[in-house]
């Protein structure tokens, strides 16, 4: 049994390798496929890797994806563990926020008809993405028209100290502050036939960016 598994292992990493390498057009044709695929199980670490490298500096490719909301768990976790990942925080916790109501149909419609019964079910679905939320990033406006709907879903420390850090951030808090995000470019995200020329050189492993001209596939 430990031999079939080592060998099937090294298979994984072959067959990882030649899509990689190799098959650049068809991962760009289908790359939601492959991204979802690839989190289904754990086995393919090194393609998970390389979408993923692509995803955080894209993220359009997935968070603005019509099937967004059916990306598994384990998938959304590991973009949000990212340093790298380029979406603002506050966009990050509407999109997670988007994804946790997704897989929970019987949630109200009607916000006001929310009971607390309906915030633990919300924050059970999302107990593995809410403490990689960078919220002692999130500009305080935007805590308050974001964040502050759903604090019930939000340890009460943690928003105590929230609302103790945007009036006196000098004070001692008792919540871990994650670092923020590394953003590389100013606005996000970019969504022009430029943008597309270069995510694709870069899937094709290409130095320089295509011109438009010679772009043999992009993203739909």
């Amino acid at each position: 049994m430990t031999a079939n598994k080592f060998e099937i292992e090294e298979l994984t990493k072959k067959l990882e390798n030649h899509l990689i390498e190799t098959k650049s057009s068809w991962l760009k044709s289908h790359f939601s496929l492959v991204y979802r695929s690839i989190f289904t199980g754990n086995n393919f670490k090194n393609l998970g890797k390389f979408c993923n490298d692509i995803v955080a500096k894209y993220p359009f490719l997935i968070f603005d994806a019509e099937d967004f909301t059916s990306l598994q768990e384990s998938a959304l976790v590991s973009l949000l563990k990212r340093d790298d990942l380029q979406l603002e925080e506050v966009i990050i916790w509407e999109y997670i926020i988007k994804w946790g109501i997704a897989q929970n149909s019987t949630l109200p419609v009607n916000f006001k008809e929310w009971t607390n019964e309906n915030f633990t079910t919300l924050k059970t679905t999302l107990q593995q993405c809410l403490p990689l939320i960078r919220y002692f990033h999130i500009p305080g406006i935007d805590a308050l028209k974001k964040i502050k709907l759903y604090k019930k879903i939000l340890d009460e420390q943690l928003w105590d100290d929230l609302t103790q850090y945007f009036i006196a951030p000098d004070q001692p808090i008792e919540s871990i502050i994650l670092p923020p995000r590394t953003i590389l470019i100013q606005e996000l995200p970019i969504r022009t036939t430029e943008h597309v020329a270069e995510i694709s050189s870069w899937i094709d492993r290409k130095s320089s960016t295509y011109s438009l001209a010679n772009m043999h596939m992009s993203f739909n």
